[in-house]
């Protein structure tokens, strides 16, 4: 028994079933699906805002304790070291040490990878050190984007935690920890 096979004569018009089938054409095939499995995962990462402090412990107990905010997984894009560089190019340099023994860098974090917590759903905050101290060793906190300023704000009135706003563009806010010491909450702009 020969088996037959039907072809639409208007299918091999658009699509030869010879080219795609030839080295060429699964190429191609293959560039394609990577194309589409990179879009998917670089769409499905959860948005990463950056904060620089001062102190990470002093941090981890601010957000972790005080902002109560769950620690979360690293980013598996962040293992790729993307978006690693991004905005650091319009950094104003106040707002960094300019001598490292002012920070502290316990050897418990990694300074690359920092500390991690869920912001909300498909957002995370990402804590590193770096930022120098402010005014009177007061604690400082910095980052390049507003919303994620906004968000801790808003978090930080959810918890009715004792704050005041000092400039609203750039943002700046002040926020008194558990032990009184005061936090300066700053938005970097280039």
């Amino acid at each position: 028994m020969t088996a037959i096979m039907f072809v639409s004569p208007y299918f091999g018009a658009f699509l030869p079933i010879d080219s795609v089938f030839s080295t060429q054409g699964i190429m191609v095939m293959l560039l394609v699906a990577y194309a589409i499995a990179m879009w998917m995962f670089l769409t499905s990462a959860p948005k990463v805002h950056t904060i620089m402090v001062s102190d990470l412990d002093v941090a981890k107990e601010f957000y972790e304790g005080l902002l109560n905010l769950p620690v979360a997984d690293v980013p598996l894009h962040y293992y790729y070291n993307y978006e690693q560089t991004l905005g650091t190019a319009g950094a104003d340099p106040l707002y960094f040490s300019s001598s490292p023994t002012r920070t502290t860098n316990s050897p418990r974090y990694n300074s690359t990878e920092g500390l991690w917590y869920q912001l909300k759903k498909n957002t995370q905050l990402h804590i590193i050190s770096g930022a120098s101290y402010g005014k009177k060793n007061c604690q400082r906190h910095v980052c390049f984007d507003r919303d994620c300023l906004e968000q801790i704000l808003l978090r930080v009135q959810s918890r009715r935690l004792k704050f005041k706003v000092r400039r609203e563009k750039p943002l700046n806010f002040l926020v008194k920890d558990i032990e009184e010491r005061v936090i300066e909450m700053a938005e970097v702009t280039s």
